[in-house]
């Protein structure tokens, strides 16, 4: 597994009483940022502004490169990755008719898409176990679907429908299940998943249960300060959070390398004493190598890993952005490393774990659930007037809430307390 080594600033050790006759490699300290990828691309760009217009242009970097073929897998089987597989296609589909809802107007509000994303979502939430817990983002439908949710779901919920996961009340993609999916609903204010989702790990462990608990970033949500404060509060508790960082290249217009000075966003978990980790997000089997392994850390009580995984968002910020300041030979390159169309390849081509009519078999049985799901979302009535007035607060009675694992331990003896007891460490 290649590893990149990262030095530390050389700290020189002195006495002023004496001259130091130390060697400054004894004070060098290294770190290892594990490296799944098969290949490293790298890009600059330059800003071009024509009158009031500003776009980017390709500086330096290897814009025909090979595709790299996909990475074995050490942990999925063929049928795994053949499910994997058709979340990522029922993904594809699902967005495309989206899409298509939107320009017919039939979509309220906007549309936010993961177009060339697919391998990271569904295969990082196929990591996780039934009863552990996901906080997706904007891109992350995918991981919606992997946990249970039907594209009709979505489709109803992006088109306010009575029948959407929020009676209509939303039409975003601010929805989750914290009854049977585990699943807690984005937040638009990025970085603040990361501590929620910190604190469900806590809660499970005062439960007695370790969990993994999962959730996203984007590259540049990353540099919010709330992100800092979640995940640095996961590294000293040692809860089980495994932080996905989609570097995605792009933070709404600014290109990545306009956001950072470090040259991976993996490096920022030397900064909290975790492991950090970097894939090729349109690689599939890397992603799930990665979660999976971190997952397991996490069942284990070894603490958070922070995984960045490296890719293009093949769309806008959402459907209303064209992306124009995006240069073109930057797509198309990542165009060629298609996360659905590679691992298509590894499946028929290079493992023939399907054959081409079973592939298409495949792809009909994705394409006909996809337009049962979306005749069910069309037909779906809209919320009536009079339901806009339940459902906003918590009243009295409304619901119970239960530990989700077991009951926490307690202490025995009477509930009075006649002195105040110290601060308790919850590690």
């Amino acid at each position: 597994m290649p590893k990149k080594r990262i030095a530390k600033k050389r700290v020189a050790k002195t006495n002023p009483a004496r001259s130091p006759k130390l060697s400054v490699d004894s004070d060098l300290r290294t770190y290892t940022i594990r490296d799944y990828r098969l290949e490293k691309p790298s890009f600059t760009l330059r800003q071009v502004r024509i009158g009031d217009e500003v776009r980017y242009e390709v500086e330096s970097g290897d814009l025909s490169a090979a595709t790299p073929p996909i990475r074995e897998s050490k942990y999925l089987s063929r049928e795994q990755c053949i499910e994997i597989y058709r979340w990522m296609l029922l993904n594809r589909h699902m967005e495309t008719a989206l899409e298509n809802l939107y320009k017919q107007g039939q979509v309220v509000g906007g549309v936010y898409f993961g177009l060339g994303q697919e391998a990271c979502s569904c295969a990082s939430a196929y990591a996780l176990h039934q009863d552990e817990w996901l906080g997706p983002m904007i891109r992350n439908q995918g991981a919606l679907l992997v946990r249970g949710f039907s594209p009709a779901d979505i489709m109803m919920q992006y088109m306010a429908k009575s029948g959407s996961p929020t009676k209509g009340r939303d039409a975003s993609s601010h929805f989750g299940d914290i009854e049977k999916r585990n699943v807690v609903s984005p937040i638009s204010t990025l970085g603040d998943l990361i501590p929620v989702l910190a604190g469900v790990a806590l809660g499970a462990r005062l439960q007695g249960k370790q969990i993994a608990v999962m959730t996203y970033i984007g590259d540049g949500g990353q540099s919010t300060g709330v992100t800092y404060e979640g995940l640095n509060f996961a590294a000293v508790q040692n809860l089980g959070l495994v932080l996905i960082v989609e570097n995605n290249l792009w933070g709404y217009s600014t290109p990545a390398d306009m956001q950072f000075r470090v040259k991976d966003l993996a490096e920022r978990a030397i900064a909290y004493g975790i492991p950090g980790v970097i894939v090729d997000g349109t690689d599939a089997c890397q992603v799930y190598d990665a979660c999976h392994e971190a997952c397991e850390r996490a069942r284990r009580g070894e603490g958070p890993t922070l995984i960045e995984a490296k890719m293009m968002r093949m769309k806008g910020h959402a459907i209303h952005d064209a992306a124009e300041y995006v240069p073109k030979p930057l797509f198309e390159y990542w165009k060629r490393r298609d996360p659905i169309a590679r691992l298509e390849n590894y499946l028929v081509n290079k493992k023939k774990w399907l054959t081409t009519a079973e592939n298409e078999r495949l792809i009909a049985g994705v394409e006909r659930q996809l337009e049962a799901d979306r005749d069910l979302a069309m037909n779906s009535p809209m919320p009536t007037p009079e339901s806009a007035a339940g459902g906003v607060y918590c009243e009295a009675g409304c619901h119970e809430i239960k530990p989700k694992y077991a009951i926490p331990a307690a202490r025995g003896g009477k509930s009075s307390r006649k002195r105040p007891e110290a601060a308790v460490h919850l590690k």
